[in-house]
């Protein structure tokens, strides 16, 4: 590992907090508002551009970069992987099955059942909207467990076991079954007022591209989720417990 946290400020990437770095992959908290690539709709300051001129160290003739292996939502904050070769990319890619990412949502109302599976087929429409289909031949199957850790003030906190990685997988799923992720301007209730999308991706755990090693990592729950649900004690609680046991019985 050469991620070292006691760097000089000037060595680190601006904006974003950085969770493990080594030669081959570096591993970030993403915050909300930042892309994590440009678009053709949108060019402005990445969390790939940002990456880039870090591992190049403000040299702009470097050959250094950092590669996409997966992404996340403009508004959804959390843990994501960037690789530092094209061969490490592959590998991630390539085994992405093996790689067991968790989310945390906060919904309007309660789900029934409180612990279970949505799947359904996804598709796109020429507006870039999401929704399910039955018709396999226009959609993606995609398979989306959720767990109930917490009701309060008229919300439900999920855990999130995201199954398939399609475009707007969790929040297209929640909201068609009546419970649409707080603060969702696409797919949620219109005029919310709520700003913030309450989406997190909280946890990953992978195997290293070179050494073959497990990795995991998880990040803290935000304040705005605190402060939409109160505290989260008995939740983290709940959370430990599910890594703790899957630990035991890998």
């Amino acid at each position: 590992m050469i991620f070292n946290k006691s760097a000089p400020s000037k060595r680190r990437p601006k904006g974003l907090s950085l969770l493990y770095e080594d030669e081959d992959i570096i591993v970030i908290d993403k915050p909300v508002g930042l892309l994590t690539m440009g678009t053709e709709r949108d060019k402005s300051r990445t969390a790939q551009a940002i990456l880039n001129d870090y591992v190049r160290k403000g040299n702009a003739r470097s050959r250094n970069r950092v590669f996409i292996v997966h992404r996340l939502d403009r508004d959804t904050s959390g843990v994501l992987i960037f690789a530092k070769s094209e061969q490490a990319k592959r590998y991630l890619q390539d085994n992405w099955t093996t790689t067991e990412k968790r989310y945390l949502a906060i919904v309007y109302g309660r789900l029934t059942p409180q612990e279970g599976m949505i799947s359904s087929y996804l598709a796109e429409n020429s507006a870039l909207t999401v929704y399910s289909t039955s018709d396999a031949t226009k959609g993606k199957l995609s398979h989306t467990a959720y767990r109930t850790l917490k009701e309060a003030r008229g919300f439900s906190l999920l855990e999130i076991n995201l199954l398939t990685g399609r475009k707007h997988q969790i929040r297209v799923h929640l909201s068609e079954k009546g419970r649409p992720v707080v603060g969702d301007k696409k797919y949620g209730k219109k005029g919310d007022g709520h700003q913030s999308l309450a989406l997190h991706a909280y946890s990953i755990a992978f195997t290293h591209p070179l050494t073959g090693q497990r990795l995991s990592f998880e990040t803290a729950v935000p304040e705005y989720f605190t402060r939409l649900i109160g505290s989260f004690g008995p939740v983290s609680s709940a959370i430990k417990e599910r890594i703790d046991r899957g630990r035991r019985n890998p």
